[in-house]
């Protein structure tokens, strides 16, 4: 059974190299550019990666798709530059594609915010689908927050994705603003509308959940930062797109 493993990334030179060590075991590693201007493409490259360049970013799920049409093996896994393959993973999902008993899987990704692992908050077990039958699934044309759309059956995996999410404040402000932006424009495209109070009470809404509902308050400081950043993705989402609307 070959596997080919999909990477999509930017200036991601601080991250490429532990995600590619961690998955150098598959048949193939394809990983597509959206124009770097750090050392990404030339460690990817040293480290026997197949590189596509694409300078333009359609959003997340076009690029993925871009980097699935690459993909020669009858397997896949998606994986993040900020992700590692666990030696328990690499395990399991050798023994899936044997097996071949369903045809997705998805797995429970363990995220680190800033140093510390997250067992609460909503994020874990946050399970993703990530390995499939090439000709099973495709993934949404959503600019973020994309989903594999497979045709199939699928089963769940044991071990989890470690997922270096949040490296520091500068990276939660820089994510913050992206995610934001994107997710404003996508609903902005699909005829959302917004407001004010709209925005601030969605933000209130989304620290609740997370530090309460979803029990973040048991991760300690981590949970209330990650609350607070939840609460101000929210609201910049909603303010975002009702500054599209007025503007449209």
């Amino acid at each position: 059974m070959m596997l080919s493993v999909i990477i999509i990334a930017k200036n991601e030179a601080t991250n490429m190299r532990g995600c590619m060590e961690s998955v150098a075991w598959a048949d193939e590693i394809i990983v597509v550019d959206s124009g770097s201007s750090d050392e990404t493409v030339s460690i990817a490259r040293t480290m026997g990666a197949k590189v596509y360049v694409h300078a333009d970013w359609p959003g997340f799920g076009p690029q993925k798709n871009r980097a699935l049409c690459y993909a020669t093996g009858e397997w896949v896994f998606s994986i993040d530059a900020d992700e590692r393959v666990t030696p328990e993973l690499r395990k399991e999902i050798q023994e899936a594609m044997v097996r071949s008993e369903a045809d997705g899987y998805y797995c429970p990704r363990l995220s680190q915010f800033c140093g510390k692992y997250i067992h609460h908050s909503g994020w874990y077990p946050d399970y993703v689908l990530r390995l499939f039958r090439r000709d099973k699934g495709r993934f949404s044309d959503n600019l973020v927050h994309e989903i594999v759309l497979l045709d199939g059956k699928t089963a769940r995996l044991g071990s989890p994705l470690f997922h270096y999410s949040y490296l520091n404040q500068g990276d939660v402000e820089r994510k913050v603003e992206q995610y934001s932006s994107a997710a404003a424009k996508q609903m902005h495209e699909a005829g959302r509308r917004s407001s004010f109070f709209r925005a601030l009470f969605s933000g209130m809404w989304a620290f609740a959940r997370t530090y309460l509902l979803r029990l973040g308050f048991l991760d300690g400081v981590a949970g209330f930062q990650i609350a607070s950043m939840n609460a101000r993705t929210t609201y910049l989402k909603y303010s975002k797109l009702a500054a599209l609307n007025r503007a449209s």
